[in-house]
Parts: C-alpha cells; sequence; structure tokens
C-alpha cells in the first residue's frame, strides 16, 4: 500500500472519528458516574483519577469503516453513526473482557480496566457497554432500527462465540489451522462483519447488497485478526503496546504457530511442554519465534492475510461499491505487520 494510501485511510479514520466520538460520549454519558469515569479511562478520554486526558483511544476501525461505507453508497453519514456507536461498545465490551480473559495488564500503553481496578468491574463495565449499544439503535429513530438490532444481536453472538472456543483451543494439544479459522471469524470477522452490513441496513440498500457488505467486513476481519496473530509474535510493543512476543509468552496458539506447529516438532513439543515447566525467558521466546519463522508461519500466514483482503475487495465489487477511501481501509489493515 503506497502511502497516498495509507493517508487516505488515516484521514479516514480521523473524519469519522470526529463525526462519532460526540455521539460514543453521549452513550457512555448515560452510565451511572463511577462507571461513566472508568469507561472513559478505558477509551482514552480520562486519566486514572477521572482527569481529561490525551491518552490513545485505538483506531477506531469499525465506526469508521462503518461511515466510510455509508459515504460510499451515497447515503447520508449521520445516519450511520448509531450504527457506528453500537461497534464500538461492542468492540470495546470484547476488548475490556478479552484483557481480563487473557490477564493482560497493559493496553495503549495503559493499565487495562481489571489491572487499573479489579476483575469485577472489568466485567460489569463490559456488560454496560454490551446494554448501550442496543440502547444506542432503538433509540435511533430509524424505521430500520429493528433489522439493525437483529443484525448486530447475531454479530455480538458469534464475537462470543469465537472467544469462547479461543479458550477451548489453548487446552487442546492438537490445533488444527481450520480452527483457528473459525475462532477468527468469530472474535474478529463478525463484528468487522455487521460494520460493514449496518450502513446499508440504516440506508434501507437490498438485501444483497447487505449481504456482499456483510461479506466483504468477514473477510476483511479474518485478514485483520491473522496481521494481529503476526503482531503478537513479532509485533514491537511502540505498535502493539503489549510486550514483544506477548502471544508466545501467553502460550496462544494463533495461526503462525499452528501453521508451524504442523511443521516443526520442536514447536509442537515447545507448546506440549509450556505448561510443566518455569515461566519462558527472553532469549526461549526469541528461540521459538524464529522457529515459528523458519518453519514458514510467518510468509505463510502474511500471504493469507493478503488473499483474504482479495477476496473482501472482490465482495465490495459485488456489493457495487467502488470507492478509494474504503478500499485504502481494507488494505490498511494488512500494514501493520511489526
Amino acid at each position: 500500500m503506497n502511502e497516498s494510501a495509507s493517508a487516505v485511510a488515516v484521514r479516514a479514520l480521523e473524519d469519522a472519528r470526529t463525526l462519532v466520538e460526540p455521539a460514543l460520549r453521549e452513550a457512555v454519558d448515560l452510565l451511572d458516574p463511577r462507571m461513566r469515569a472508568i469507561a472513559g479511562y478505558h477509551f482514552g478520554w480520562l486519566d486514572r483519577d477521572g482527569n481529561p486526558s490525551p491518552g490513545n483511544g485505538g483506531k477506531a476501525l469499525r465506526s469508521g469503516l462503518a461511515i466510510a461505507v455509508a459515504r460510499a453508497l451515497g447515503a447520508d453519514p449521520a445516519a450511520a453513526v448509531p450504527g457506528a456507536v453500537a461497534v464500538e461498545l461492542i468492540h470495546n465490551f470484547s476488548l475490556i473482557h478479552d484483557d481480563l480473559i487473557d490477564r493482560d495488564r497493559e493496553r495503549r500503553h495503559r493499565p487495562t480496566v481489571w489491572a487499573a481496578w479489579d476483575d469485577t468491574t472489568a466485567v460489569l463495565l463490559g456488560d454496560a457497554l454490551v446494554t448501550l449499544a442496543y440502547e444506542v439503535i432503538a433509540d435511533s429513530g430509524s424505521d430500520h432500527a429493528a433489522k439493525a438490532a437483529k443484525a448486530l444481536s447475531v454479530a455480538t453472538r458469534e464475537l462470543v462465540r469465537g472467544q469462547a472456543d479461543d479458550v477451548l483451543l489453548e487446552s487442546r494439544d492438537r490445533v488444527e489451522l481450520a480452527d483457528c479459522v473459525s475462532v477468527a471469524a468469530g472474535k474478529t470477522g463478525a463484528l468487522l462483519a455487521v460494520s460493514a452490513a449496518l450502513p446499508a441496513i440504516f440506508a434501507g440498500r437490498p438485501a444483497e447488497v447487505v449481504r456482499a457488505l456483510d461479506t466483504f467486513g468477514a473477510d476483511l476481519g479474518l485478514a485483520f485478526q491473522i496481521v494481529d496473530d503476526l503482531l503478537g509474535i513479532w509485533g514491537s510493543t511502540e505498535v502493539t503496546g503489549k510486550p514483544v512476543h506477548a502471544d508466545l509468552a501467553a502460550g496462544k496458539k494463533t495461526i503462525p504457530v499452528v501453521f508451524a506447529m504442523d511443521r516443526d516438532p520442536e514447536v509442537a513439543r515447545w507448546y506440549a511442554e509450556r505448561d510443566s515447566r518455569a515461566e519462558a525467558s527472553a532469549a526461549e521466546l526469541d528461540a521459538i519465534a524464529e522457529r515459528i519463522e523458519t518453519a514458514g508461519g510467518r510468509a505463510w500466514a502474511e500471504a493469507e492475510a493478503d488473499r483474504y483482503v482479495a477476496e473482501a475487495l472482490a465482495a465490495l465489487a459485488t456489493a457495487g461499491v467502488e470507492d478509494d477511501v474504503v478500499v485504502a481501509l481494507a488494505t490498511f489493515v494488512t500494514q501493520r505487520r511489526s
């Protein structure tokens, strides 16, 4: 992706944030004062003591995609804002709970909610954000609100299914690539799919357009998750906000890992014996990351990410959407590799 296309994607996300963030803050303001302050911390608006913060609230890719798709459809972007806010709320619910499940202590270079407060607070805040998402849809005043809520509910259910399957995979000695793809389709693909489909639903577009945009987002989500898996092994702390080799240290059987386990018995043995030995040293993590790369895990995953982006763009064409901004956003997700 050339620099000008990257700049297009970044500008689109910034423009969408300008449109969506006031409505997102308005939704969060519906929470009780304590939960409102903790949510403000999580979103990067407040510091731990409740003071305004210039912290990083994330890229807001899902809401940015929703606004970009609305514009590409020739719809009023303002009409897409409730859907964009709703997907951001669901996404952040999943992040808060995911951090708790994985015991990740940092996100965006700050302590996570459970680490800054406690487990119970993280569970309750995540639950609160889910309820807000559906309240935003219900209050949109759109004739298509019920259909939008159903689509968001199905996506959320699939997201939870993917997260549950991901937890189960960590306890299995044998994991297939198909299992990893199924997890990625739920954890990441489902929400990006509905992010792309909701603007068409709110705009009253035909079912075939909604389906094609859903497919576009689902394939894009698979590419996005594969790149996240790459970053979990080889990403720098500056990019991820987490320690280098974070996924290896946590014993996660991600897509590059599973590919390598099938080709290098040493990788499979290392994972099988993880529970029986002390925490891995930095040198040990470096060594296993190198073996995964030598076995082809890194190159194969990069190629798969590119393939899913190509399939996403084909689905976009099927939807009749030809828009440089949406294409720039789609290809942007595969550039976060180190």
